[in-house]
């Protein structure tokens, strides 16, 4: 008998990927939306409800409704230098809103969830590759958000016998790889979405930020996993609460980075043209380098990041654009 669990932000790119990677392993991923950023079309492997996740009463509904066993929670306002003008925004939906769904799945006695968090709740480590013992130091409010979440996750557990695994995520990148959704925002800021939006005539902006970090050529190193790869994350995070794991920290990465022009060449190579070679300042407080160390991640759940291959990211990603930005006009350098 299917399985049912309750996505909620499951219209989004991460969401919506891991809907798919549900569906595929039996579970029946029931979607929980505002649609303020999501896209009811990414909404194909299950019901949607459209609702916020502050609507308590909706909450428990949708859960006693579908029976569903556990709770995906990707709800969340993710953009940093909003996060920096508008702290309030954040706090309310990411923390405010997280607690009312707490309570909702607390009143429909659903115990199993699974949270995105994010590795901007390391801010600047001292060290790398980040192992989950690093003391968490965020450095905006987004990461903070995050943190705060995970503080009150951790609460959870002994008082209410909430069982919750948070999964840190490093940079997600690339497209289903079948070409049924991928990565759309309305801003977008991501370095590969903007990269391909820039050769599609979409932007006109496009710029790397920095290129004086303590790195060799110079500019950001980071750590890209697939999308898809992050979704069967989520699969074996659920499962292990499932058969009765209290829950855990992990990091969602692939150990390996890889430099902004390293990227950058990638998608050129990809694409046959070439990007606008315009260099901007560094963004106030970014590190030279985040990478994960991704054992434990592998040991206890199991997670092989084989598609995060950086030529296997950027085609993906590459096809995904083609359909859903048509070019608009020539790049604005080829030479």
């Amino acid at each position: 008998m299917t399985q049912a669990v309750l996505v909620v932000g499951g219209a989004g790119y991460i969401g919506g990927h891991t809907c798919k990677a549900l569906a595929r392993a039996g579970f029946l991923p029931v979607v929980l939306d505002n649609l303020s950023t999501g896209h009811g079309d990414f909404v194909r492997w299950g019901p949607l409800v459209k609702a916020d996740m502050r609507d308590m009463a909706m909450v428990v509904e949708t859960i006693r409704r579908y029976g569903c066993a556990a709770v995906l929670h990707f709800a969340a306002c993710a953009y940093v230098g909003e996060s920096v003008v508008d702290p309030a925004k954040y706090y309310d939906n990411n923390v405010t809103g997280t607690l009312s769904l707490l309570a909702g799945m607390r009143m429909a006695d659903c115990n199993a969830l699974v949270f995105s968090s994010t590795c901007a709740v390391y801010g600047q480590p001292a060290q790398v590759p980040i192992v989950e013992e690093t003391r968490p130091d965020p450095i905006n409010p987004y990461g903070a958000s995050k943190l705060m979440v995970e503080r009150i996750l951790a609460d959870f557990r002994p008082a209410y016998g909430l069982r919750s695994t948070a999964l840190r995520y490093f940079n997600a990148c690339g497209a289903d790889p079948d070409g049924e959704i991928g990565e759309l925002r309305d801003p977008e800021t991501h370095l590969i979405s903007r990269a391909m939006m820039a050769l599609q005539g979409h932007i006109s902006d496009f710029a790397v930020f920095g290129s004086d970090f303590e790195t060799p050529d110079g500019t950001a190193i980071r750590d890209y996993i697939h999308v898809a790869d992050l979704a069967d994350g989520h699969v074996a995070a659920l499962a292990r609460l499932l058969a009765g794991s209290p829950g855990s920290v992990f990091n969602l990465g692939t150990g390996h980075g890889h430099s902004v022009m390293e990227v950058l060449h990638a998608i050129e190579r990809e694409a046959g043209e070439r990007l606008p070679g315009v260099t901007g300042e560094r963004r106030a407080g970014d590190p030279a380098v985040l990478v994960a160390d991704p054992l434990r991640a592998r040991r206890e759940l199991g997670c092989d990041p084989v598609r995060s291959g950086l030529d296997s990211i950027v085609r993906t990603a590459w096809a995904w654009h083609r359909r859903a930005h048509p070019r608009r006009n020539s790049p604005a350098a080829r030479a």
